[in-house]
């Protein structure tokens, strides 16, 4: 008989169910009740009155989680400082989407090596998740593979669905079924359509496939995820965060009859992908904001210790301390002045 499956399948490699790596590395009831808190926190600040700014900031991905350690214990005394104005929420990416071929993310290949031991990946990523949220830091991720959230979704306080991926049915429906407030980005060409009916499709019941915590094929059944919100990130036509985006985009909502919370990601397409200009664009939004918006929640920032990005793959033992291998960042001396700028000018808000 012919063969017809399989034919272009090396290896397929057991992984340990979700159930097993859960009860392996289990949170805390003290985490439990921090994400709890947080997610409360980010629901305010989108759906309620709550005039703090939401700012997800942190590296483009996790590759060293030596380096990750350091900036996230920096982050978490700047957090710490500011927290009656700005909610800091640490970007903690561990998937990433590539256009072509690329590192994948420390979940797929742990070691940078080609190796690609997700098991290992798994473990790494939930155990650095626990650190950060011992460090009182709420932690932020892409999520990308529909498979990935049954590992780590109990950890993450806010997460986002790409633009590369926003359109996906797949990544709709998994949307719909998970607890934390999530952020739709817009298209890669700009276009808000996609996020809007994105939003609206997490926000309603769903069937599909998927795994469940014992690592069978299940039929996931949703009751839809109600504190989904646009992410503006620009797109192939420039940046679209300046007042006229913004109105654009509250117009947009509303006749979408969703709520008018936008949070704007100042890298990739609205930053020209110079991560050097990110801290514009926050300033741009705090004039907006000085001038009456209120339809702006907080914003995305990448930043690492480092400035810039290194070229990879490279010798692990080239690669430099607190540089991203993916997006560029900006380094910590100018998220130090970014944040503490935006604190400062957000002061008329509270008065």
């Amino acid at each position: 008989m012919h063969k017809t499956s399989d034919i272009n399948v090396v290896e397929t490699k057991a992984l340990p169910s979700p159930a097993h790596l859960l009860a392996e590395l289990p949170k805390t009831e003290a985490q439990a009740a921090f994400i709890t808190r947080a997610r409360q926190e980010i629901h305010r600040i989108i759906f309620t009155d709550d005039k703090r700014f939401l700012l997800v900031v942190g590296p483009c991905s996790i590759h060293d989680t030596t380096a990750g350690r350091d900036y996230a214990k920096r982050l978490a005394v700047l957090a710490a400082e500011v927290s009656d104005r700005v909610m800091i929420v640490m970007r903690v990416y561990f998937e990433k989407p590539r256009t072509t071929v690329g590192w994948k993310g420390l979940i797929m290949d742990p070691r940078l090596d080609g190796s690609n031991d997700i098991a290992a990946g798994l473990s790494l990523a939930r155990t650095f998740l626990r650190e950060v949220l011992d460090l009182g830091l709420p932690t932020a991720t892409e999520l990308l593979d529909p498979i990935t959230p049954q590992y780590i979704a109990d950890l993450i306080c806010w997460s986002a669905i790409g633009a590369r991926t926003t359109e996906s049915q797949t990544h709709r429906q998994m949307a719909s079924g998970l607890s934390m407030p999530l952020g739709f980005k817009n298209g890669t060409d700009g276009g808000l359509t996609v996020a809007v009916n994105a939003i609206k499709a997490a926000g309603q019941p769903q069937t599909f496939l998927g795994v469940n915590l014992e690592g069978q094929a299940a039929a996931i059944v949703t009751r839809g995820n109600p504190n989904c919100h646009v992410v503006l990130r620009g797109g192939a036509k420039g940046p679209n965060y300046s007042a006229a985006h913004i109105a654009e985009t509250e117009t947009v909502l509303h006749k979408a009859g969703l709520i008018k919370a936008i949070l704007v990601d100042a890298s990739h397409d609205n930053s020209a992908k110079k991560p050097e200009l990110q801290p514009d664009v926050i300033r741009d939004l705090i004039t907006q904001m000085s001038a009456g918006n209120t339809s702006i929640i907080g914003a995305m920032v990448e930043s690492n210790l480092g400035a810039g990005n290194q070229p990879f793959p490279q010798p692990l033992e080239k690669l430099k301390y607190g540089v991203s291998i993916t997006d560029g960042c900006i380094d910590w001396a100018t998220t130090e002045k970014m944040v503490r700028d935006l604190h400062a000018a957000l002061a008329p808000r509270f008065a």
